[in-house]
């Protein structure tokens, strides 16, 4: 039976597999480039007209009601306003509607508010201006269950990360710009104000223009009634994403990536000023470089996780983001009592370029950290109400950032400086990461899997397009170490249940890792006939929650390097399967070249083959590898056939 989601992707996206070579690739088809655009645009808009204002009210404008120092904040808090106010009806409307047709709704109200506002600009009107600010946020609050409901309906689960990763640099690059030329259009001498209206007025146009070039992309539950009232809804999506708690947790994590970068981008002008003695240039390239290091990140993500959805580059993230907002508190700290800087004066200080440095890469890492999280909450959630997910997403992070300014605000009156809210901060998202992935294992096993397959080894991975992106499978493979699991946890793109020996679980380390990683643990019959039996029951339960399931048939490791011949545990859970019909695939894997590592029973000690005896007897990065085949249908799974298709792939 197809799904909603699989007719929408095959609606909007009949693409062939691996489509594409990189993310850049997706550029050049009409399924992400015109939606590529019309973000960028709506980006560039957003912060060219806010940045213009400010830049108004703070230099220009003479305002009792409205000072200076309170421009920022009130025009920031109106902008997130309709965040919490909307984001649950928007989540809706992007569920019922077809999205390209809501894509195209946005840009037409863009387009009236930015007429509104052009005329605010013209008559220098701040009260029709801050009216354009909340409609602006409107805009934005639906635009964003679509943004990220959009991409898994025309991207598959190997596109979704680097599509993401595109996305978001191009946000933050259309940021950058818009507020670079929202502060240089507006000062302009006696044109400046027309020349903004004109601006945002032709953004909106170019977007709505590109909006009409992307494909039809249909609605995911059709049949959805809206709830209008917003706070009972606003309760219900929080209530429905809580049902996956992976998906929430990560949901969680998001929100607080949106914390920990609303301190350093609310900070940044008083950072430049009152500790690194810089003008409103050295402002500006504190944003730049934020800006670049974050794009910078979200495009590694892709490199660096091999076209899937891999999560366990989320603490890898975390770490650097809390290393080097920490060494930022140390860098600036110590920097000498100077005179107003420009930006030729700043750049001629070696101090500043640690500074500098530490900012690139704390923002680098919170682009790794956040890209993973992203695509697995698009990957992992119901297709018929995704949309409702990101927009409690969107309530979420509108919290955060909004206990972000109360919390720097406090911390700021009890007198801190800054760089010690810097330290805080980072010390406070190293607490917050271990919580989250002591909640959520997941992370931190697809981290160790990743640390394992990039550093320990040169991992390379053939075929796995053949491990299934959605829906129950059991994979078999050979046998032949410690780390054999871990491996394929690395080369999947989704959590696998392992049956294993129950003595590998007295493994220092690794025990404890197969433990957090919900392995099944496994006796032989004669030995403990009720732990062989309830293993199987579980095993059952993994397939019948669709899941994938993973066993070693040979039902040991290898001691001498050898295929050994595989026992008849695998048929029974397919015969299992099948009494409730259930058809799961079996994919049949072979590890190659791990023979010989530390982690393999190559030693001999005693007279018996142990592993673990001899480190570094391979060095690092040696060369392994995974050879994938093709799915055997249930009806035709025997043990020796498989044997024979783990041999051939092991010669392959």
């Amino acid at each position: 039976m197809t799904t909603p989601a699989a007719a929408a992707t095959a609606a909007t996206a009949p693409h062939e597999a691996n489509a594409h070579a990189n993310q850049f690739a997706l550029l050049r088809q009409r399924r992400f480039a015109p939606f590529f655009w019309t973000q960028f645009a709506g980006a560039a808009n957003d912060n060219l007209f806010k940045f213009a204002f400010t830049v108004m009210v703070t230099y220009q404008l003479q305002l009792s009601w409205m000072p200076p120092a309170m421009a920022g904040l009130a025009i920031g808090a109106l902008f997130i306003l309709p965040f919490l106010l909307f984001s649950a009806t928007a989540g809706q409307l992007t569920d019922k509607f077809d999205k390209t047709k809501m894509i195209r709704f946005v840009k037409n109200l863009e387009i009236a508010i930015m007429l509104i506002a052009a005329w605010g600009f013209v008559r220098a009107d701040a009260g029709v201006l801050l009216g354009c600010v909340f409609l602006m946020g409107l805009h934005s609050t639906l635009f964003g269950p679509v943004k990220f409901a959009y991409l898994p309906q025309v991207l598959d689960a190997r596109e979704l990360t680097g599509g993401n990763g595109m996305v978001e640099m191009g946000t933050f690059v259309a940021i950058l710009l818009g507020q670079v030329a929202g502060g240089l259009l507006v000062a302009l001498p006696q044109v400046g104000h027309a020349t903004v209206a004109v601006a945002c007025v032709l953004l909106a146009l170019v977007g709505r223009g590109v909006a009409q070039a992307i494909p039809p992309a249909p609605a995911t539950d059709p049949g959805l009634v809206i709830n209008w009232n917003p706070f009972s809804e606003t309760w219900r999506n929080l209530k429905l994403a809580h049902g996956n708690i992976v998906v929430f947790r990560s949901l969680l994590g998001i929100s607080w990536m949106w914390f920990f970068g609303a301190v350093f981008l609310s900070q940044f002008p008083s950072f430049a000023k009152e500790v690194l003695h810089g003008d409103e240039q050295v402002a500006s390239l504190l944003l730049v470089v934020f800006s670049v290091g974050i794009g910078a990140g979200s495009l590694l993500c892709e490199t660096l996780s091999r076209r899937q959805v891999e999560i366990g580059l989320v603490p890898l993230g975390a770490i650097g983001m809390s290393v080097f907002a920490i060494d930022l508190y140390f860098a600036s700290r110590a920097l000498p009592p100077s005179a107003g800087m420009g930006l030729g004066a700043f750049m001629g200080q070696a101090a500043h370029w640690r500074v500098m440095a530490d900012l690139a890469l704390l923002s680098l890492f919170a682009g790794l950290y956040s890209v993973p999280m992203y695509a697995l909450i698009q990957l992992r959630s119901q297709p018929t109400h995704r949309a409702r997910i990101i927009a409690a997403n969107n309530i979420l992070n509108a919290l955060f950032m909004i206990g972000s300014s109360v919390i720097a605000g406090a911390l700021l009156g009890a007198g801190f400086t800054i760089p010690q809210i810097f330290l805080f901060t980072g010390i406070a998202n190293a607490v917050v990461a271990f919580y989250i992935f002591m909640l959520v294992p997941e992370y931190l096993l697809r981290f160790i899997a990743w640390m394992l397959s990039h550093f320990v080894y040169r991992f390379e991975i053939k075929g796995d397009e053949h491990i299934p992106t959605e829906g129950a499978a059991v994979l078999v493979c050979n046998h032949v170490s410690f780390i054999d699991a871990i491996l394929l946890m690395a080369a999947s793109p989704r959590p696998i249940r392992f049956i294993m020996d129950h003595r590998i679980f007295k493994v220092p380390v690794l025990g404890w890792l197969f433990k957090l990683a919900k392995a099944i643990p496994i006796a032989p019959q004669k030995e403990d006939p009720a732990a062989y039996e309830a293993a199987f029951a579980r095993a059952l339960g993994v397939l019948r929650e669709g899941d994938l399931l993973a066993i070693f048939p040979e039902g040991a490791i290898t001691r001498d390097g050898q295929l050994q011949p595989f026992k008849g545990g695998v048929m029974k859970i397919i015969e299992s399967a099948r009494a409730e019909g259930i058809e799961p695939p079996v994919i049949p894997m072979a590890l190659t070249n791990l023979w010989g590592s530390y982690f393999s029973r190559i030693e001999l000690r005693g007279g018996e083959n142990v592993a673990m005896a001899k480190p570094f007897r391979r060095g690092f990065f040696s060369r392994v590898g995974l050879n994938v085949g093709h799915a055997v249908p249930p009806v035709e799974v025997r043990p020796e056939a498989l044997q024979q298709r783990v041999s051939g792939l092991l010669a392959a």
